[in-house]
């Protein structure tokens, strides 16, 4: 069997379907089909089961691809690894974000990261953390920003900045009145949060535990995104938290909504880097830093050593 037929195996075992699989792959759905039937007469073992609905990955089959994918990402490796030793700036680099932090600072960093590296593109894809974890393992991504905690085998998590959470609330709401909002009076409104699944609706609970009781959660309502839940709040609807990238210059671009920080201790989040161990491109992963610590996002706390990171992250391409 040839790597493309185990590229084949596992883009079936995740779609589930031929046609998808074969679309994915950029082949003919027989080209796929037919590989998929070769490997399986080679091992000697059914891997997948078909029916006129649906296709169902057998459990020997799931052990395999779970097996092939490591096959995958180890083999990338080898032209990374050369391309690294050329230069580690040139080529794209394949970017995930959290859906909180990406429309907040993908506009000030990609202007950075071509300014520090123009001939390192960003291919870059927002989804939840598991997503982007997943994809990170698969070797689909090469480095993504998520927010902590996170662990994952063979995973090396760098944090980068501290980011304190901002209560946003109608322009004419009682609580403008005070210099700073104490967490536990969050129960007392109607609190606007993301769905579930969203690690920073966990977070915003964290900061306010009375609000998972069952009469709190009763008066949550469920926005899609940051940006949905900043537009119910101006109109009037309830109040909600945002990190401070989203929310501190809300005040002076929208009238009808209002900004105040928490009292302390104030909540935040710390955003990271994660990249797989054996990523070979390291001067890629210290221009990425570089660029999102020279973005300045609206209340961060930098991590590191700031006005270092230039000279100390940019190599020089004279010397090599």
């Amino acid at each position: 069997m040839t790597l493309t037929d185990l590229r084949y195996l596992v883009a079936l075992a995740h779609e589930r379907h031929f046609g998808r699989a074969a679309e994915k792959c950029h082949v003919s759905q027989p080209t796929l089909s037919v590989a998929v039937k070769k490997v399986e007469e080679e091992l000697g073992i059914q891997l997948f089961e078909r029916s006129a609905s649906e296709v169902k990955i057998t459990e020997t089959g799931r052990r395999i691809v779970a097996q092939a994918e490591k096959v995958l990402m180890e083999a990338s490796q080898i032209q990374e690894i050369a391309a690294a030793g050329k230069d580690p700036l040139a080529g794209p680099l394949r970017l995930g974000v959290i859906y909180t932090i990406g429309p907040y600072l993908l506009p000030r960093l990609i202007p950075r990261v071509h300014q520090l590296a123009p001939r390192m593109p960003l291919i870059i894809q927002e989804n939840f953390t598991a997503r982007l974890a997943e994809a990170l393992k698969r070797g689909e991504l090469d480095v993504i920003i998520i927010s902590l905690p996170f662990e994952e085998a063979g995973i090396v998590a760098q944090p980068v900045y501290d980011e304190p959470f901002r209560v946003l609330m109608p322009s004419d709401h009682a609580w403008t009145r005070e210099k700073a909002i104490a967490a536990e009076h969050l129960a007392d409104d109607q609190l606007l949060l993301l769905g579930a699944g969203n690690c920073f609706r966990e977070q915003v609970l964290e900061v306010c535990p009375s609000c998972r009781n069952i009469g709190g959660l009763q008066r949550t309502l469920e926005g899609s995104s940051l940006e949905t839940i900043r537009h119910m709040v101006a109109t009037g609807l309830g109040v909600t938290v945002l990190p401070s990238s989203a929310a501190d210059e809300m005040s002076e671009q929208n009238p009808l909504v209002t900004v105040r920080p928490f009292s302390e201790p104030e909540p935040l989040r710390r955003v990271a880097l994660a990249w797989r161990v054996t990523y070979p491109r390291s001067g890629a992963i210290d221009v990425l830093r570089a660029a999102i610590l020279d973005s300045e996002l609206p209340g961060v706390r930098p991590l590191g050593h700031v006005s270092q990171r230039l000279s100390a992250c940019v190599p020089d391409r004279h010397t090599g």
